[in-house]
């Protein structure tokens, strides 16, 4: 599947909620996100018969998103329907970890490869006040329990804040001298209601490299990843910069992503969306539309002109 720039499309990232059960300040604003109606929603069957369509349009790799995928009802049993799909190597998730100790299990018995969390802070009061109420140990027992499944290598995004984790971009950094685990530090974008906020906190990846100079660029980082890679000499783990700011990656991106209500996105920071659902039972007509729908993708964002789209992260999926 290429789209009009000739980029081949193998990576879809599936939204299977817009709920979560946290309220971190840079995705939801502290009030009125109208949450959609359960029957707007798609049903874990109708997420399998589009993934399983996509498949044999070529996507090769799939990541379950949310809101927060561990609270969607069923989550395992779709886990283990998606993993059995022909075509599909690599199935993924991203997840806040809350409910990640109680589950790795399942969900590496049901063919899941590995998880990313998002962990934006090691200190449990500044955990508390960003996520409005969550508990940081939740989130470490989880890691733990993915480390002992083997759901690894387990990657840990983290969100650069101004004036909230910059003091911790050294701890991070250091978590990958020992550990095989790696840190994804991710420029704060400028998406839905908090697209303000979010501005007024901004601050480039750059100031990884300048806070630990001694990290040294990894060999070999696959083009179509967002993330720029380097290590520390000798270090277990790797360090990633994703900077969709400061640096664009759009040359090489291979990502589509279904939202939890159906429709097809080319672009994260695009509003342009097609309806797969009224495909639902159309399912040549499907491969038509979606073939057609690619073309749509854009060649590269338009953050640095301003631009923003209207949905909030929760309802994307990131």
């Amino acid at each position: 599947m290429q789209d009009a720039y000739g980029r081949s499309l193998k990576y879809l990232r599936v939204s299977v909620t817009d709920r979560c059960n946290l309220r971190c300040r840079y995705c939801m604003p502290t009030e009125g996100v109208e949450k959609i109606q359960h029957e707007n929603v798609l049903s874990l069957e109708s997420i399998e018969t589009i993934v399983g369509v996509m498949a044999e349009l070529g996507i090769e790799k799939v990541r379950l998103t949310g809101g927060e995928p561990l609270i969607r009802k069923g989550i395992v049993e779709l886990v283990r329907k998606l993993n059995g799909i022909e075509g599909i190597k690599e199935l993924v998730l991203t997840t806040n970890g809350l409910k990640l100790a109680d589950m790795a299990a399942d969900l590496k018995a049901a063919g899941l490869k590995r998880v990313n969390i998002s962990l934006d802070t090691l200190n449990p009061k500044k955990f508390e006040y960003m996520t409005r109420g969550g508990e940081l140990q939740d989130v470490l027992d989880g890691i733990e329990s993915a480390k002992r499944e083997g759901l690894t290598p387990i990657k840990i995004n983290v969100v650069l804040i101004r004036g909230f984790n910059e003091d911790e971009i050294g701890r991070f950094v250091e978590w990958t001298r020992n550990e095989p685990i790696e840190i994804r530090f991710i420029e704060l974008m400028p998406i839905g209601e908090v697209a303000t906020w979010s501005s007024k906190k901004f601050i480039s990846n750059q100031a990884v490299l300048v806070t630990v100079p001694e990290l040294v660029p990894c060999e070999g980082t696959d083009p179509s990843s967002p993330a720029i890679m380097y290590q520390l000499h000798e270090g277990k783990g790797r360090v990633g910069l994703i900077s969709p700011i400061s640096c664009k990656f759009c040359e090489h991106c291979n990502r589509l992503r279904l939202t939890s209500t159906g429709e097809m996105k080319y672009c994260l920071h695009a509003n342009e969306e097609t309806n797969l659902k009224p495909f639902l039972n159309d399912l040549s007509g499907m491969k038509e539309v979606i073939s057609k729908a690619i073309q749509l993708k854009p060649l590269q964002h338009r953050l640095e002109e301003g631009h923003i789209i209207s949905r909030n992260m929760v309802e994307v999926g990131g």
